[in-house]
C-alpha cells in the first residue's frame, strides 16, 4: 500500500469531497486526520474507517485561526508528521449579481475558501519545510479558472486560490515540497444545498438531466497524485464532467 506509514489531514472531511477522499486514502494505507465542524459525522467516518486504517479527529473551524492552531497543535505524536494536506474546506454562499449581494455571504466564503486554507496551511508547512518533504492538495475549482454570472465573488475566493497554488508551489520549491491543485466541475455534494441555504428545490435541479461528477471521482484523482513517485507532482488539475463544457456550458437531456 503507497500511502503506508504515511499521514493525510483533509479538512472538510465531513462531508463530499472531503469524505470521499478520506476513504480513498484511507484503503491506499495512509493514517488519516480528519477535520471539520460536524463532530458527529466525523465520528461516523472515523468509525468506519478504522476497520481498515489509524483514524484521528480534530473539531475545528478552518475560519478561527487560534482554533485551528490549537487543534492542529493537540495532535498526538503518532499523527504530528503530516505527509499529505488536503486542503478541501470551502463552500458557496448565495449566487446574486453583484449589486445584490449579501455581504455575511461574501465574508463567510472569503474566510472559508481563502482564509481558512491559508490558517491550515501556515499551521502545518513548517513541520514540511523542516523535514524538507510533504505534499499540499488544493481543491480549487473551475470557478477559479473562468468566471461565471452572479458566481463573482466565490469565482473571485477561487481565482485565489489558483493564485495561492502557484504561490506555494513556488515558495515550497527549494524544500523540495510538491503542491498541486484540483478543479472540478459541477460534482453532486451538498454545495448547490448550502449555496441556496437549504432550497432544495434551487439545489436539486443543478445536477438533474445529465450525469455530475461524484465526490469518489475527485477522490480517485487525489489518490493517484499523492501515490506517485515523488518526483512526479501533478501541479494543476482541472475535472469536468463530459456534459459540461465550461461554466456556462452544459449538455443536458
Amino acid at each position: 500500500m503507497r500511502g503506508k506509514g504515511k499521514t493525510a489531514l483533509v479538512t472538510g472531511a465531513s462531508s463530499g469531497i472531503g469524505r470521499a477522499t478520506a476513504e480513498a486514502l484511507a484503503r491506499e494505507g495512509f493514517s488519516l486526520i480528519i477535520c471539520g465542524r460536524r463532530k458527529e459525522r466525523l465520528e461516523e467516518l472515523q468509525t468506519k474507517l478504522s476497520a481498515f486504517a489509524t483514524v484521528h479527529i480534530l473539531v475545528f473551524d478552518v475560519r478561527n485561526q487560534p482554533e485551528t492552531n490549537t487543534a492542529i497543535a493537540s495532535l498526538p505524536e503518532a499523527f504530528k508528521t503530516i505527509d499529505v494536506l488536503v486542503n478541501n474546506a470551502g463552500n458557496a454562499h448565495g449566487l446574486s449579481p453583484i449589486e445584490n449581494g449579501d455581504t455575511q455571504d461574501w465574508d463567510a466564503m472569503i474566510d472559508i475558501n481563502i482564509k481558512g486554507l491559508l490558517y491550515v496551511s501556515k499551521a502545518i508547512i513548517p513541520g514540511m519545510t523542516e523535514r524538507r518533504s510533504g505534499h499540499i492538495i488544493n481543491i480549487g475549482s473551475i470557478a477559479g479558472k473562468e468566471v461565471y454570472p452572479n458566481g463573482n465573488v466565490y469565482c473571485a475566493t477561487k481565482h485565489a486560490v489558483d493564485a495561492l497554488n502557484k504561490g506555494m508551489r513556488m515558495d515550497l520549491n527549494q524544500y523540495g515540497i510538491r503542491v498541486g491543485a484540483v478543479n472540478p466541475g459541477l460534482v453532486k455534494t451538498e454545495f448547490s444545498l448550502v449555496r441556496f441555504k437549504g432550497n432544495e428545490e434551487r439545489a436539486t435541479p443543478v445536477y438533474e438531466g445529465y450525469e455530475p461528477l461524484l465526490p469518489e471521482d475527485i477522490a480517485d484523482i487525489i489518490r493517484f497524485m499523492v501515490t506517485r513517485p515523488y518526483h512526479v507532482n501533478i501541479a494543476d488539475l482541472t475535472v469536468l464532467p463530459t456534459a459540461q463544457a465550461s461554466p456556462t456550458q452544459l449538455k443536458k437531456g
